[in-house]
């Protein structure tokens, strides 16, 4: 609304000074507690610190003791409560700013990446796993072009697309990893590899190897991507059913506590994990004959090399994760009979069970 004088125009100044006032001491009181949190949120990291060593000097001293069969019972309750005590430090962990890792100070300096808001948290993990899948149409869609027409600029377009893609990744996942994700040691390896591999991809020349590898390579980019997209549809799916829930930490990329419903979905994406996988391996073998041609440059016998490594290694740690999620579930499942027979059982009465029933 526009003013039509010069003395609506100083009556609105004044009564904007008016505001401003107001948004000064709010600036105040905002400073103030700001100031006053950063205090507390220090004394908290001290705290913690001092929790986890002296728990530390608790846990050698168990170890060095010499125990007595009369003291077993003791011993073993106080190794439980250790251990009550080590999940409570790390959801309080979770809550507090942590330092950059090696790799975060490198590329970013010292920049405080730490997320406190769980809301915000949650956002982020969200955004990680859109921006997955809407890099993975991109290459999918890129992929099918460069089967279609034949031309460097498109592939180049492509190998480069990976590498900005690949070096994202591990810089998005050194963040979650700052904010509490337990996402395995591994899966951040593969992405590092995939870095490498695809910038070796990208100063590959153009010769006869190129050529008789790339239909290859352009078809795995379109099975990778179509698997990737079932990979969000079922890490969204679980994600937003153990935040419901209120079962599982915002940042978690591999879902460490397992309920029955998820292997539904997960039966159904391991066959193609695995075949994915054995893709790998063909390209590895593919790669490994290409480098015995007399013109094949250094980068066939390298990108065969880290094609085997990131085969054995998916292969070996998803073979690993399996039969964990088995055990996870199994235990679970006896938790929840256990909790259902305390509830039902007349000797307890009317008295509710805290634990959650599945």
């Amino acid at each position: 609304m526009e003013l039509q004088s010069v003395d609506s125009c100083i009556e609105s100044w004044e009564e904007l000074g008016n505001d401003y006032k107001a948004l000064e001491a709010l600036n105040r009181e905002y400073l103030a507690k700001l100031e006053a949190m950063c205090e507390v949120q220090s004394k908290c990291v001290s705290g913690l610190s001092h929790q986890k060593y002296r728990m530390s000097i608790i846990k050698r001293s168990l170890k060095k003791l010499n125990i007595h069969e009369s003291e077993t019972e003791k011993v073993t309750n106080l190794k439980k409560q250790l251990e009550i005590r080590e999940n409570h430090l790390t959801n309080i962990e979770h809550t507090l700013p942590k330092p950059n890792g090696t790799y975060l100070k490198i590329i970013l300096g010292n920049v405080n990446v730490s997320i406190l808001n769980k809301n915000d948290k949650f956002k982020y993990k969200d955004e990680y796993e859109k921006f997955k899948l809407i890099l993975s149409v991109i290459g999918f869609l890129m992929s099918l072009a460069n089967l279609c027409v034949n031309a460097r600029v498109l592939e180049l377009s492509l190998l480069f697309l990976l590498v900005w893609y690949y070096c994202t990744l591990t810089i998005r996942e050194s963040i979650l990893k700052v904010n509490g994700s337990k996402i395995k040691g591994w899966w951040r390896l593969h992405h590092f590899i995939s870095t490498a591999a695809s910038a070796i991809l990208l100063i590959w020349p153009v010769s006869s190897a190129w050529d008789g590898f790339r239909p290859q390579f352009m078809y795995f980019n379109v099975y990778i991507s179509v698997v990737q997209y079932l990979q969000f549809r079922y890490q969204q799916g679980v994600l937003y059913r153990l935040k419901a829930l209120g079962e599982r930490h915002n940042m978690d990329i591999t879902i460490e506590g397992f309920h029955s419903w998820m292997w539904r979905g997960l039966g159904f994406l391991l066959p193609f994990l695995f075949l994915g996988y054995l893709f790998q391996l063909y390209n590895a073998y593919t790669l490994f004959h290409l480098s015995r041609t007399p013109d094949a440059p250094w980068q066939v016998s390298v990108l065969s090399l880290l094609f085997f490594i990131l085969f054995l290694g998916n292969t070996i740690t998803t073979s690993m994760v399996i039969p964990q999620k088995f055990r996870e579930m199994k235990k679970q499942r006896e938790e929840n009979r256990g909790n259902k027979a305390d509830v039902t059982s007349p000797l307890r009465g009317s008295g509710i069970s805290g634990e959650k029933i599945e």
